[in-house]
């Protein structure tokens, strides 16, 4: 199988109502977030959308790998879609969040490998994504993130603890303190991602990253990918105590002043004033 290939690509009915699109090339699914509008942004129908489709190749015993990706050349994810979290969108999904996390994905364990095709900009819960998945191969113009506290909020979709697991605990901790992002390159030689690639070449090296996976014996890479990660029964034990932590801490934000502040000087288009309560 080759890049080329996708030009014989069949779709795969998934929700979301066309904000995700998900197509298969022999044994990979490659699953495409389609916002560009919206920089890729996670609204619930995209949430519903990467989550069905993660389940689908969970389940299908002819995929064997899957691809995560954006729409267009300038985001990968930028995070939650703050109008629907303004207006209460993801009430609707509840249970979905439970089971899935962040974006029908951050806790969304399944057996096989997930390569993130990073196409652009991947802050916030873009680089949460990245964290999560399995490989990831990214352009060079990419830059990735977490800026959460530049707007009173925290990296609540496992960056504050899974950063620090993937990369020396002072630059995780540099990241997560000033919210400064990291280039491409950075993030290359930090080990974040796997390649940096040109935005042309980036799909054809990531299926060519997932013909190296799929020459193999597919049982034998899902078992080894499960015991890698810790996966049991579709769930991370060794994660449990980190994501009670986040979400409690992250409660005890949420609830403060300037996690208001924050995002209403974003909207009013003015720096923020901080209070520290």
């Amino acid at each position: 199988m080759t890049y080329a290939t996708i030009q014989d690509s069949r779709p795969v009915e998934i929700g979301g109502n066309g904000t995700v699109r998900a197509e298969r090339v022999d044994h990979v699914l490659l699953v495409t977030i389609d916002r560009p509008e919206a920089r890729n942004a996670v609204n619930p129908d995209v949430f519903v959308g990467i989550g069905e489709a993660l389940e689908i190749a969970e389940h299908d015993h002819d995929i064997w790998v899957v691809i995560l990706t954006g729409a267009g050349d300038k985001s990968f994810c930028a995070g939650a879609d703050l109008k629907a979290v303004a207006r209460g969108d993801f009430a609707n999904i509840a249970p979905e969040i439970d089971a899935w996390g962040f974006g029908g994905f951050v806790k969304h364990h399944i057996s096989k490998p997930v390569i993130a095709a990073v196409n652009g900009f991947a802050l916030g819960g873009g680089t949460e994504f990245i964290l999560h998945a399995d490989l990831a191969i990214a352009v060079d113009s990419a830059q990735l993130g977490l800026p959460e506290v530049k707007r009173g909020i925290y990296a609540g979709a496992g960056g504050t603890f899974r950063l620090g697991q993937q990369i020396p605990k002072k630059i995780a901790m540099e990241m997560i303190l000033t919210g400064e992002p990291i280039t491409a390159a950075r993030a290359l030689e930090l080990g974040l991602v796997n390649q940096v690639v040109s935005y042309d070449d980036l799909l054809p090296a990531a299926f060519a990253l997932a013909d190296r996976i799929t020459a193999n014996a597919p049982v034998a890479v899902q078992v080894s990918k499960r015991i890698a990660k810790g996966i049991t029964d579709g769930h991370v034990e060794r994660d449990e105590d980190d994501w009670a932590r986040s979400e409690g801490q992250g409660a005890v934000l949420m609830a403060s002043e300037d996690a208001a502040e924050g995002p209403r000087a974003f909207a009013e288009k003015r720096q923020p004033v901080w209070t520290g309560r």
